[in-house]
């Protein structure tokens, strides 16, 4: 990157200049992963007698795709900074983020609420849906259920917040340093393992929960996504091998489904609530690692058009997917584990995605198109 400082230019406006991509594809790509590995743990479940099916061969492993979230959270924070144009008014960007994603979120509510509370009979009371709807659940821990309307929709009540800060802290992120910025991050992290340690040791599981579910524990990944992305456009670069990080990371997930009988309690507790930031920085590492890969002209398979696709279905396919599970599991009930329940993963894999193309095509694009139009006029 050409970073020469032009007569006119202070040193603060270089510091602020971020080139703009259209798109990145290889991200595309990762968010289509991302939903996949929450897919999965939803799947097979959270305990040996959750899920839908199970896979000795996969389980208990797959419980790590539980935190695809938060590779979500990295990922907002940096799309939206790198994608960001200065000078546009906040109300412009509420408004694309409300044609963006509320559309498809009501339409999957639905469903939804006809396969878990109609046919289902999970309880549930108006004041908790309510609150799904207009995305503010999270702020709650009395909601009914413990996840309201589209379960899966709770990281959207996340995401509304950050969107409600973006415009509010980027100007002020723009005239801070590259250091500043990533010491800031570091700080995000490591307070938000002592908030995991703090309520793993003085609140109930419940409400241990519900704190590391709220926006504001969840606000330093996204702060995370941000600050990189301002530190990789202003030239920053890390020597990143995607292969590396992914058998690094697959090393870690080995150690931390099995630190219970791995570690002393101690020990098993600090991986417990570790376990958020140290995903949240590896997210940021992944991404990194693909930004600069595909900056130097270096596409691989992410940016096939196949994963392009799925990454532009990946927000349908996260929004339907525990509804098709919960629709599986009342109608056919939980099968027994075998590693023949691989096949029927990638079976209703498949049938979600292609709900995921339908929605896309005759929701989601249209609903953005409509309401582009609509406040152009």
């Amino acid at each position: 990157m050409n970073t020469s400082l032009l007569p006119h230019q202070s040193p603060l406006r270089r510091r602020a200049r971020v080139p703009r991509a259209d798109r990145l594809d290889s991200l595309t790509g990762l968010r289509f992963l991302a939903a996949f590995a929450v897919f999965t743990h939803h799947f097979t479940g959270a305990s040996t007698s959750g899920g839908v099916a199970q896979a000795p061969a996969l389980f208990p492993y797959s419980t790590m795709g539980v935190n695809g979230v938060g590779f979500f959270f990295v990922l907002s924070g940096f799309l939206l900074t790198w994608g960001h144009s200065a000078g546009t008014p906040a109300k412009v960007f509420y408004s694309r983020r409300a044609g963006r994603i509320l559309p498809l979120h009501l339409a999957a509510t639905v469903p939804c609420v006809w396969v878990f509370h109609v046919w289902g009979g999970v309880p549930w009371d108006l004041p908790s849906f309510l609150a799904s709807l207009v995305l503010v659940q999270t702020w709650f821990p009395g909601v009914v259920p413990m996840f309201p309307g589209n379960g899966v929709s709770w990281t959207l009540s996340v995401e509304a917040f950050f969107y409600l800060l973006f415009p509010l802290v980027i100007r002020g992120a723009y005239r801070l340093r590259t250091r500043t910025l990533l010491g800031l991050a570091t700080g995000g992290l490591v307070a938000m393992w002592a908030v995991n340690w703090w309520a793993a040791t003085h609140l109930s599981p419940f409400a241990g929960e519900w704190v590391m579910r709220h926006p504001l524990a969840r606000l330093p990944e996204f702060a995370l996504g941000l600050a990189l992305a301002l530190a990789v456009g202003r030239g920053v670069r890390i020597p990143l091998h995607p292969g590396a990080l992914a058998a690094l990371f697959a090393a870690y997930t080995v150690v931390y489904v099995h630190r219970d009988t791995w570690f002393g309690a101690a020990a098993a507790q600090q991986l417990a609530c570790t376990v958020r930031p140290l995903v949240a920085l590896f997210s940021a590492l992944v991404i990194v690692a693909y930004v600069q890969r595909e900056r130097d002209g270096r596409r691989g398979w992410l940016c096939t058009p196949v994963m392009v696709r799925l990454g532009a279905w990946s927000y349908a396919f996260y929004l339907l997917h525990q509804t098709v599970n919960r629709l599986i599991l009342d109608h056919w009930g939980r099968a027994e584990p075998t590693n023949f329940s691989l096949f029927t993963l990638l079976g209703v894999a498949a049938v979600t995605v292609a709900l995921s193309w339908a929605a896309y095509t005759y929701v989601e694009e249209p609903a953005r198109r409509w309401w582009t139009v609509r406040q152009r006029t």
